[in-house]
């Protein structure tokens, strides 16, 4: 139980068609309304097991991350305290806060701007940015097994599995293990060189590393695309599910970009992350207001 509701772990998988392909959506954005999508798998490890001489967690990232938030939940459900630093703050949402910045800081968020690496301690629990550390394999492990469950179900011989990655940590342990599928992903976050040294911090085989598939054009972590915005509106309108603002419209527009994948039968991964479309929702409200692409029916 978390804040009086149950995790349910073995989220569903859904069948739908966007732009003429069919795929299957494992809906980790359901597991619970606080502590969902891969932040849950990544942290669940921490959630399950006890730590009797930690007080207190230590993460670092960016003011309005996921893990922040999640983290976040995970120190009140253990009745730790939780610093979290960031190299900046905007002076807009100091002043406006909201999204996974001012949920956070409703569970009691002890914020920082640029204090450094801590000092080790042994009642400190330090999480990498983003939950890239070996503990995450606990979970994902747990979500591979539900989806070859569902294959053998289903009997779904081969699989691709696609996914967006910030540090890739989920698309890691993903392919790790899983036996009959093929994990492809996108760097949300720097480069294919970049999402490459972080699969090498937590496996030098690369045997296990996930496929990277890429787009020609440069793509900045944050900042505003026109053609983001447009396949998230499509994706709501032709599926019904809302996804995440920062990682999915990258991640849709690669994955249509390689029709390849869908060669064989393709699982996106629905990672959550929908509340922070708190905070960049209005920005591209604010950006493209006067253009035809916005649909105030899907807005609403």
């Amino acid at each position: 139980m978390i804040n009086g509701k149950s995790m349910n772990f073995n989220s569903p998988t859904e069948k739908y068609i966007f732009e003429g392909h069919t795929f299957y959506l494992k809906r980790d954005d359901l597991l619970h309304p606080d502590f969902s999508g891969n932040k849950a798998r990544k942290f669940y490890y921490f959630l399950e097991n006890d730590f009797p001489n930690i007080t207190k967690i230590i993460s670092y990232g960016s003011a309005q991350s996921n893990a922040m938030y999640s983290l976040s939940v995970l120190a009140k459900m253990k009745g730790w305290l939780f610093e979290y630093g960031v190299d900046h703050i905007a002076d807009y949402l100091k002043e406006n806060p909201h999204g996974n910045y001012k949920s956070a800081l409703d569970n009691s968020m002890q914020i920082t701007v640029d204090q450094g690496v801590p000092t080790p301690a042994s009642d400190i629990l330090y999480i990498e940015e983003g939950g890239r550390q070996k503990e995450a394999e606990y979970g994902i492990k747990i979500l591979a097994q539900e989806i070859e469950d569902w294959q053998k179900e289903n009997d779904i011989k081969e699989l691709n599995v696609f996914l967006p990655s910030g540090t890739g940590t989920t698309a890691l342990f993903l392919q790790k293990h899983l036996s009959n599928s093929k994990v492809y992903t996108t760097p949300c976050v720097g480069d294919a060189q970049y999402l490459e040294k972080q699969f090498l911090m937590l496996e030098k085989d690369d045997a296990y590393h996930p496929s990277i598939l890429t787009l020609d054009q440069k793509h900045h972590f944050g900042k505003l695309y026109r053609e983001n915005y447009k396949i998230w509106l499509k994706l709501q309108e032709q599926t019904g599910v809302v996804f995440d603002l920062l990682y999915d419209p990258l991640g849709w527009r690669t994955l249509l970009a390689h029709p390849e994948v869908f060669s064989k039968p393709t699982l996106y991964i629905h990672q959550g992350g929908v509340l922070g479309n708190e905070s960049m929702l209005p920005r591209y409200e604010r950006k493209y207001k006067n253009e035809e692409l916005i649909d105030e029916n899907i807005l609403q």
